[in-house]
């Protein structure tokens, strides 16, 4: 992987400024009965009201906005379980490219119409996201696209890191910051901006222990692969992505796992106290609060609800 240079707060603040221009921030909402089940002044940050319902259009609009006019003409390529998919195709049709996203095979069905809606070329690849990943590359290399990985791109972190500033603006006095990770451009974008504003903010990153490969990855300081069974489809990764890593060893303070019934039970939790229906993925950072609950007793909290993409059979599940 080339030796890419951090994005530091000046580069967060210049994708902000760009960013703007196609979508508004996205809303931060305190929930009191939320409150009262975590013990603290809990803040969801609601990624999943922006146009693709995911985060991931952050990160994916930014990189396409700086792409050259002939990789542009050229065309994208990116692999995903589904939102960045959503999300390099809604940039990409703002920017005049074409995008093609190497999905999965047996992707939720919702994300895989809602790319295409968008403009995104579609290929089915594989069982898991590693293998639609490394399938992504090698088109890349054999026809010229503009390969665009979902965590290690310095722009995409930058744009992601937006989501963290917007939350420092309303709330600056919060005292930590939940994350959900899968490959980890949330968590560094999070952790690039709170440590840069207040270094005694703390950054948290959360990931199922069914798929801990990032988990494993920053607590060794080195990539790790790791079985890969999680039902939560942002959380789901083989291994460690080197950028981030490195990001988020050196500013991140804590990495908890959790049960893939934790994770249930917490987007049940938050769909009767705040009314909203969050993705698994984003469900995580409750199941964090949760598992923390002593820790973060009294203080203020930002939850990440990194996306709101439920499969139809998962919301139907959630109701049973």
């Amino acid at each position: 992987m080339p030796d890419y240079m951090v994005p530091k707060l000046n580069d967060v603040m210049l994708a902000r400024k760009v960013l703007r221009r196609y979508f508004p921030p996205s809303p931060l909402v305190n929930f009191p009965a939320l409150d009262s089940e975590l013990g603290a002044q809990t803040y969801l940050k609601l990624e999943n009201m922006l146009p693709t319902g995911s985060f991931k259009v952050r990160g994916a609009t930014y990189l396409i906005s700086k792409l050259s006019a002939e990789e542009r003409r050229k065309g994208v390529i990116a692999a995903s379980t589904g939102n960045f998919s959503q999300g390099v195709s809604y940039a990409s049709r703002l920017f005049g490219t074409h995008a093609m996203v190497v999905m999965p095979e047996g992707s939720n069905p919702e994300k895989v119409q809602a790319t295409r809606s968008l403009g995104g070329e579609i290929i089915f690849h594989g069982p898991r996201f590693d293998d639609a990943r490394i399938y992504a590359e090698s088109l890349s290399r054999e026809e010229g696209y503009r390969y665009i990985h979902s965590a290690n791109e310095p722009d995409l972190v930058a744009g992601v890191g937006t989501l963290t500033l917007e939350v420092l603006e309303e709330v600056p006095d919060i005292d930590a910051i939940i994350v959900p990770v899968g490959g980890g451009s949330g968590a560094s974008g999070a952790s690039i901006v709170a440590k840069a504003v207040n270094s005694g903010i703390e950054v948290i990153g959360v990931q199922s222990e069914s798929s801990p490969a990032a988990f494993l990855s920053w607590k060794e300081g080195r990539i790790v692969e790791a079985e890969n069974r999680t039902y939560a489809e942002g959380l789901s990764t083989a291994e460690g992505y080197e950028f981030t890593q490195k990001i988020m060893r050196r500013h991140l303070d804590e990495f908890t796992l959790v049960s893939d019934n934790d994770i249930k039970v917490s987007m049940r939790l938050v769909a009767e106290k705040a009314h909203i229906i969050p993705e698994s993925a984003s469900s995580s950072s409750i199941a964090a609060a949760l598992k923390m609950k002593e820790k973060i007793k009294g203080k203020k909290i930002a939850l990440i609800i990194t996306g709101g993409n439920s499969p139809d059979e998962q919301v139907r599940e959630l109701f049973k």
